[in-house]
Order: structure tokens, then sequence, then C-alpha cells
């Protein structure tokens, strides 16, 4: 097992995550930014006035879905898409990333996340306007549709539904082991024996409580998401900046090391801190995607299913999605550990080999038992397992569309069946299985998600700019046809939709 992971590390280290890959994310950002002319900058005032702020003016009143309707609102598809990417990448994959490749690795990540938020705009977009509707109302997204459908590969289409299918197995088994290893070192300590009788427990509990959620679809995984989601993110990002207030006379010093590990001349001269350099672009940027999966095409499959109309505003939610998970709970993750660190002397981030020998898992709920104790201990084992848990329930419905459009419609619900009941089997083998080959394998299976992904989004990428332009022409009032949907029929039936509610709107007011 031992050489199954190192060969699965080279292959990940020196190809799949190497140069060239940093290289396609990162440049179909950029393409995507300056196409859309930093629409992410010009527009993120737009997408919180669009998504979060009549999100929260709207708790409390009930919406009237219309009979049959199979599709979730705006907040519990973003609910259910962040609650794939708001994972253990979060806090436990951070914690490798300053592991692997130091304090460097965190001004990566916030690259890989700034143009990300185009990217995860874009997937979103298309994935709205490919989306197709079976005979029985359900919704079916993502990029296997704008693949098969915008392209006209299908082939390519065949080849992403399968590798997501692979990478929701896999990412499902890494946070079923999250959630045992955080119990393990609560319940078990030392003991061996101990351990494994703790993680098969948890994955039995784990698998069961998810195998009763995902019986329900996307329906009762964007509720349970819509619950759970929003009071993890506050009670973490909470603790978190009260650990940064703390240790607020360390944080000029957090920042420095961000930076200047991140890049420096002087380094680029010496081979060592040169490999240093790329060490932390590499975990930077995987763990960037990782974290936020912009990309990869994965958190598109739950917002495809959301009931808006407008590609567009689906497209502003994937924005404040990035902006959220990587900017505001990653950045905390790394700041409560490196100030705690600096103010402790606990761990030195300044050098890579000097922490060699500890696991990521150890460092994750350092600065949470460091500055509460007990209490902080306790709060973490709640928020980790809570954090893997949405994730896995998200994965499966990834995984379930992605089967369903390798099998095709006529054996898609057998087919889901099948997978449900393998992808809920599996979660007890994770929870006890080696946590560096799972993270490896995973990290693999995101890497070959995201090429023909970030293939369909470079061909689109005109498109994507016609369906934004449109959008906004028509929000200043301009009279052009509606870009809804790639399908004649379905784009009639949505405008004629989209003008009772403007008109209703209208007389309301």
């Amino acid at each position: 097992m031992e050489q199954i992971t190192k060969i699965i590390t080279f292959i990940n280290d020196n190809i799949l995550w190497g140069i060239p890959l940093i290289i396609a994310i990162l440049g179909t950002g950029i393409l995507l930014t300056i196409r859309m002319r930093f629409l992410q900058v010009r527009k993120f005032k737009e997408s919180l006035s669009t998504t979060i702020v009549p999100t929260v003016k709207s708790i409390g009143k009930k919406k009237v879905k219309k009979d049959g309707e199979k599709t979730i609102s705006q907040f519990e598809a973003f609910s259910a898409a962040i609650s794939g990417t708001v994972g253990t990448g979060n806090i436990v994959g951070v914690c490798g990333a300053l592991l692997s490749g130091g304090p460097g690795a965190i001004l990566w990540m916030w690259v890989s996340a700034f143009f990300g938020l185009l990217t995860n705009y874009s997937e979103n977009v298309l994935g709205i306007y490919y989306r197709r509707k079976n005979a029985e109302g359900e919704v079916s997204g993502g990029p296997m549709y704008y693949i098969s459908n915008g392209l006209g590969w299908r082939w390519l289409a065949l080849i992403f539904a399968l590798c997501c299918s692979l990478a929701a197995i896999g990412m499902g088994m890494v946070q079923a082991n999250s959630i045992s290893g955080t119990i393990q070192e609560v319940v078990a300590g030392g003991d061996a024996n101990k351990a494994l009788i703790t993680s098969i427990i948890v994955g039995v509990v784990v698998a069961f409580l998810i195998g009763l959620i995902v019986i329900g679809g996307i329906k009762r995984i964007g509720k349970v998401a819509s619950v759970i989601v929003p009071f993890m993110a506050l009670l973490f990002i909470v603790m978190a900046i009260i650990i940064v207030i703390i240790n607020a006379t360390a944080v000029p010093e957090a920042f420095r090391l961000i930076f200047v590990n991140a890049f420096n001349i002087r380094s680029v001269s010496g081979g060592f801190f040169g490999y240093i350099i790329m060490k932390a672009m590499r975990y930077g940027f995987a763990r960037g995607v990782f974290s936020n999966e912009a990309g990869l095409g994965s958190s598109v499959i739950a917002h495809s299913a959301s009931d808006t109309k407008e590609p567009v505003k689906q497209g502003l939610w994937g924005i404040f999605e990035v902006f959220i998970d990587t900017f505001v709970i990653c950045t905390l993750t790394a700041l409560s550990v490196l100030t705690v660190s600096i103010k402790t002397g606990a761990y030195d981030f300044t050098q890579i080999v000097a922490n060699s020998g500890i696991s990521k898992s150890t460092i994750a709920p350092f600065a949470f038992t460091e500055t509460f104790g007990t209490f902080g201990q306790m709060v973490f084992t709640i928020i980790l397992p809570l954090f893997a848990f949405t994730t896995i329930l998200a994965w499966s419905y990834y995984g379930e569309k992605a089967v369903g459009f390798l099998v095709g419609e006529k054996h898609e619900k057998l087919a889901s069946t099948i997978f449900k009941v393998l992808y809920v089997g599996l979660l007890i083998v994770g929870a006890i299985a080696s946590s560096e080959i799972v993270w490896q394998l995973d990290d693999m299976f995101n890497a070959l998600m995201a090429l023909p992904n970030l293939v369909a989004l470079i061909f689109l990428s005109g498109l994507i700019k016609d369906i934004t332009k449109n959008y906004f022409d028509r929000k200043k009032g301009k009279e052009v046809e509606p870009m809804l949907s790639a399908y004649p029929e379905e784009n009639e039936r949505l405008k004629a939709e989209l003008s009772s509610e403007l008109k209703y709107e209208s007389d309301e007011n």
C-alpha cells in the first residue's frame, strides 16, 4: 500500500498536478477574466446584491411552488454546491498546503481563487443554459451536458462523466476518512484497536445517515444543506476570527511569511529555494481547486438544479461561492494556524522540512485547542465532521448525475440506485482506509475531471460572454432576445414565464 501511495503521489506531483495543469487552470481563468473584462471585480457588488442579500431578506417568507416542479431554490442550490466545496479541504487541506508548500502556498491559493471566481461563474452560466429536463420534470446539468450539446463532443462528455463518478466516490471516502480521523483522536487516543473500532462505527453511522438523505435526491440534499451549511460556516468563521484577534500582533508576520515564501527573487537563483517556490505553487493551486472546485465543473451540477431562469444569476452565486470558500474560510484557517504558531513557536513554517514528519490532521485542530483548550477541541470535533458530512452529500448527487449521463435516460434510475448503494457502502471503507492514499487518489480524480471541463470553458468562452452581455443589456432596458436556454422550445417557455414573473412583480409594486 505504501508503494502504491508513492506511485500515485509521484503521478500527481509530476504529471497531473504539475506545471501543465496549473497553466491550464490558471490560463482558463485568465482567458475568461479578460474576455469578461474582470467581471468578478466589476460585478462583485452585484453578485452580493442579487444573491445573499435578497436571500436574507426572504427569510421567513414562503415561496409557492408549481405542481410537479422538481427544482430547488437558488439558495438551496448554492447551499448544496457550497456544501460540496466547503469541506475538509478548507481546514485539513489548507494545513496540508502549509506543511507541503509552506506559507507561500496561501498566496497561490488566492491567485487561483481570484481567477476561479470567473471560472465558477462561467461553469454555472453554461450549466443553466445547457441543462435538460426529463419526462418526470427532473433537471440535469453540468459539464457533461455543455460538452456534449455545446461542443458536440459526446466522447469527451463521457470521459468527464466517468472521471466525475470516480471523483465522487473518492471525495466521499476522503471526507468519511476525515470524520473518523477527527473522532478517533478524541475517543481512541493512541490505542490502535480502539481507533479501528471507532473508525468502523463512525463509517457505519455516516453511511446510514447519508443513505437516509440521498434517497430523497437533490431536494432533500438542498434542504439539509441549507440548514447545516450556514450554521457550520458561521460557527467556524466566528471562532477563527476570535483566534486571529487574540493573536493579532502576529498577523503582520503571518502575511510577511505568505508573501516572502510565495515568491522571492533571490530564492529563484538557488535550486532548493526554486524548488520550494514550485512546491508552494503546486500545493497552493491544488488545494485552491480542491477547496473551491473552480475548474473541476463539479459544483455546477448542483447549481443546475436551481429554479432560476437566468443563467447569469446563478453565475453570480458561483462568484459568491468561491469568495466565501477560499477568500474567507481558507484564509481564516491559514491565518489562525500561522498566527498561533508564530506566537507559540510550536511550528516553523519558514522551512518546510522542519515539519516534514507532522500530519496535516495534527495541525488542523492546533489553533483551536491551543487557543480555547478542551472547549476548542470540542468545537473543532463538531465543525470538521459537519464540513465533511455536507461534502459527502453533495458529491453523492454529482456522482449520481454523472452515472446517469453515462448510461442514458432509459437506464438512469437503475444506475443511480446502484451508484447510491455503492457510494454509501464505500464510505465505510473510506473511514477505515489510510488517509494519505485516499487524499492522493482524490487529487488524481480531480485533475482528470478538470481537463475536459477546461477544454469546454475555453471553446465556449465566446458564448459565455454573449449570454452575460445579453443579461446586462436587458437589465439596462435594451430590447434584446433573452438567452435563457440553448434549446429553442425551452427558451420560449422560459421567456414566457419570465415575462409573467416580471409583470407580476410590476403589479405588486
